[in-house]
């Protein structure tokens, strides 16, 4: 399917797919919503009910089972995040995350295209991601991981039988070397901000948007790691405003690390582009997913939260646990830690009075808890009681029947 490219800051369009622009912005795939309608939709399941706006047709696979996760009231959280709380639950795509929603687009893209061997630069949940939908499509996938990676991870993903190359050096400087390998091997190595994973990414505001219809969210919270997601989730703005659906946006407030904010740093200092963390400055994180000391789009999510007059905040390891905690406790949902820090963000922003209790906050955890074991900081309390003394002590535990 031919598709047609556009910078957010300088304009320039293209029609072969690339990653960026010449000026250096990341690119995304420009759609014609001026016909969308809400009712028009009815005909397909998950992120595939707008495939009119997507760069490719919906495909065979596990593509077909990416988003359509829940949007669900959660009161319980209200009290933590000063607000009236609803929780758009990736976790619940294919393998856990919204990475679904870009590998259900760009794997299927770059096999249409003629690519056997796809790849990408990912020890988590965009490797697992990968690895799942080539291996749906019976394609070759290799996965760059850290020499470092953890033996958990590389479980998780082996399980779809990718190569797995574990590289030595510099990890971050693999972006730029994967963009260089896939114009010089048989490869397409699809990294965080590949124009056709943005094109699905943008698929979760419009399922916020149809389930809240005829009423709008005002703030909507999510992690920010590489930038690509908020990326998504602004094109999906922009393209609803262009549809008329969309009067006045929703304020997008995007969550980092303590250990690692350069979208935070840039936002406050009113810097148009984050500037890298240096190695020695990036501290260590329970939120290791999105601990990113130089992010690829970090300056397309700046102009993201600037557009919607919308916040970027940082949060420390102790406030993650905290808010991984009130996920669990409080609103019944196993989040990774990276996932908890929207709860985290809202909070701090309710104490500055930048969110009140009568606003929809949509916090987005992108990803599972159930894939992160050991990142709880729970200790697990027992007891043993023989069989024949538990009436007995459930008598003790339990309040009189009808009190």
């Amino acid at each position: 399917m031919a598709v047609a490219l556009s910078c957010h800051r300088c304009e320039r369009r293209y029609d072969d797919i690339r990653v960026r622009c010449d000026c250096g912005e990341p690119l995304w795939i420009d759609a014609d919503p001026t016909t969308f309608a809400w009712d028009e939709r009815r005909d397909a399941s998950g992120m595939w009910r707008y495939e009119t706006l997507l760069p490719t047709d919906r495909p065979d696979g596990v593509a077909r089972a990416a988003g359509g996760t829940p949007l669900v009231r959660s009161p319980g959280l209200d009290d933590a995040a000063g607000g009236r709380v609803f929780v758009k639950d990736e976790g619940e795509n294919p393998t856990g995350s919204y990475k679904d929603r870009g590998s259900a687009v760009a794997v299927p893209h770059a096999v249409a295209a003629g690519d056997d061997v796809v790849g990408t630069v990912s020890y988590g949940n965009m490797a697992i991601s990968t690895a799942a939908h080539a291996a749906s499509l019976d394609r070759e996938c290799i996965v760059f991981v850290p020499e470092e990676i953890s033996s958990v991870r590389l479980e998780l993903i082996a399980q779809y039988e990718p190569t797995i190359v574990q590289v030595r050096g510099e990890y971050g400087a693999l972006y730029e070397d994967a963009l260089e390998l896939s114009e010089r091997l048989p490869i397409s190595v699809l990294v965080s901000d590949a124009p056709t994973r943005i094109s699905g990414y943008k698929t979760a505001l419009f399922e916020i948007y149809e389930s809240f219809a005829p009423d709008t969210p005002d703030v909507i919270a999510l992690p920010a790691s590489s930038g690509g997601f908020a990326s998504g989730v602004w094109l999906g703005v922009r393209e609803l405003e262009r549809a008329g659906v969309i009067d006045e946006p929703p304020r997008l407030c995007l969550v980092q690390t303590a250990a690692a904010d350069p979208i935070t740093r840039a936002f406050e200092d009113g810097s148009t582009d984050p500037t890298p963390v240096p190695p020695e400055e990036a501290g260590e994180t329970i939120a290791h997913s999105i601990g990113n000391p130089d992010p690829p789009s970090g300056g397309r999510a700046l102009a993201a939260v600037r557009d919607t007059d919308g916040a970027v905040v940082s949060v420390t390891d102790d406030e993650i646990r905290a808010a991984q905690r009130q996920f669990a406790v409080e609103g019944g949902f196993c989040v990774e830690p990276a996932s908890a820090t929207p709860l985290a963000g809202v909070s701090r922003l309710a104490e500055q009075g930048d969110v009140s209790p009568e606003e929809s906050v949509v916090l987005v955890p992108t990803g599972t808890g159930f894939k992160e074991l050991g990142t709880g900081g729970t200790d697990v309390t027992t007891e043993t009681v023989h069989r024949a003394e538990l009436s007995d002590r459930l008598e003790s535990l339990l309040p009189p029947r009808g009190g």
